[in-house]
């Protein structure tokens, strides 16, 4: 392949329409686009650091001659800025030869034969080489420490043995760009495991989700374990310091103010919150993950595994990275249980739906209380949350109910279809408590 040449202002002008259409750019086509940064980092590759809407973005790109198109760009066309000057210019990442010179950035000397993305990705792109090592290319770049490589580095440095430790790391000018890790080879995402689950369920004549051949309660129960044995790791790491109801229902209220209007639940959930202020302390506060679902975690031969400590994308990182309650996650985790029913049971018949959907909430409900019950029974945890047990599940439920909320913004701007499964949700959670045992109990309230 001929080398022409990057033209770095001609580039300029195509950038926005480029950035609209890269799924971890947030928002839609910029009027502008300015680069902050730029380095010539190989004869093909060009580094920028571009800010458009008052965001900063990593973009690495490659270039070769208009004329000899590659065979990787076939059906990549949102990845290719376009002809610049008589230079094909695209997704650098997409060119096997270009990522190992990335790679070695963040690996020196690391040498590969095989190079494969992971997948559709939201907010970063990923690469795995030799099935070996994971390399994450951080897409919006913010001043210091990105949290997936702060809180990965100091959970494995404590000896948490459920992230893969970060083998090396690519920064500039104190912000982190990239991001090495080992490949955890043969392992499955939590999602689809509990999608597997309720599918067996779903087409078996079983009715408790106990007794069904694919059952996930015990898989459940050992995510509670290691989700508690994370939070104690993080408070070992980062501290901790009050929890305060005040200051959780202050920030409730805001979402409510910009979600909640005009909704029919906005009532019961200002409700809800109004019984939390009235709680004065929730326990303590500390780092914690953040974006905590199914599709965070990994199921390898020698345990769970947690990824992607970033938090949510849409919520600003200073917020991200403030320490909250340990509740936050665990509220995620119960909440992607229920998204889990809603999407596996989308894919029944519509004259399967009246059988299955009481199904559905049976699963639901049996791996929550797995999940909860080993979560609350770990040793230390009770330093985390509030004293007494129906004050966390008031906390929990309303850690729940934040979750819902968010996810009834994001739907709505990405997924409108998928919008009455947060909302119904919202309906249950504001509903008055179900009866239920405590920490050490039975189960744990619905």
């Amino acid at each position: 392949m001929t080398f022409v040449t990057f033209d770095v202002d001609a580039l300029r002008e195509r950038l926005p329409a480029y950035l609209a259409r890269q799924r971890w750019f947030a928002g839609s086509e910029p009027e502008k686009v300015e680069i902050a940064e730029e380095e010539r980092l190989d004869d093909r590759l060009l580094w920028l650091l571009a800010d458009a809407d008052g965001a900063r973005y990593q973009l690495l790109l490659g270039a070769v001659a208009a004329e000899d198109v590659p065979e990787f760009l076939h059906g990549q066309e949102p990845s290719i800025v376009g002809v610049v000057n008589g230079s094909l210019v695209f997704d650098a990442l997409l060119d096997a030869e270009l990522a190992r010179i990335v790679a070695d950035l963040v690996v020196p000397g690391h040498e590969s034969s095989h190079v494969r993305p992971v997948g559709a990705e939201q907010s970063n792109t990923s690469l795995v080489f030799d099935e070996q090592l994971v390399l994450k290319v951080f897409r919006r770049i913010h001043d210091g420490a990105n949290p997936d490589v702060e809180v990965t580095r100091a959970l494995a440095s404590l000896g948490f043995e459920h992230v893969a430790a970060p083998i090396g790391v690519w920064e500039r000018d104190g912000r982190h760009l990239a991001v090495a890790q080992p490949f955890l080879a043969g392992a499955s995402e939590g999602w689809a495991l509990a999608l597997t689950s309720l599918r067996d369920f779903y087409a078996s004549d079983c009715d408790d989700p106990a007794e069904s051949g694919g059952d996930f309660g015990s898989e459940a129960a050992r995510l509670g374990e290691v989700t508690a044995g994370m939070h104690l790791a993080a408070a070992a790491a980062f501290g901790t310091q009050p929890a305060e109801a005040g200051e959780w229902a202050a920030s409730m209220s805001a979402l409510l103010d910009r979600v909640g209007v005009g909704r029919p639940w906005l009532a019961d959930a200002r409700a809800m919150v109004e019984r939390v202020r009235a709680l004065g302390s929730v326990g303590a506060s500390t780092r914690v993950h953040g974006d905590y679902h199914l599709g965070q975690i990994l199921r390898s031969d020698t345990g769970w595994f947690v990824l992607d400590f970033e938090g949510e994308p849409a919520r600003p990182l200073e917020e991200r990275r403030r320490p909250t309650s340990p509740l936050k996650d665990v509220a995620g985790m119960v909440r992607s249980f229920d998204y889990a029913v809603a999407v596996a049971l989308r894919e029944r018949g519509e004259d399967d739906l009246e059988r299955c959907t009481p199904l559905g909430r049976r699963w639901e409900k049996h791996n929550r209380t797995s999940f909860l019950e080993a979560y609350l029974s770990t040793p230390g945890l009770e330093a985390l949350l509030p004293p007494d047990v129906s004050d966390t599940m008031v906390a929990l439920h309303a850690w729940e109910l934040d979750k819902a909320v968010y996810e009834v913004a994001y739907e709505e701007a990405h997924r409108p279809d998928w919008m009455s499964i947060p909302e119904e949700a919202i309906a249950r959670i504001t509903s008055p408590p179900a009866e239920g045992f405590g920490r050490a109990g039975a189960g744990i309230p619905a």
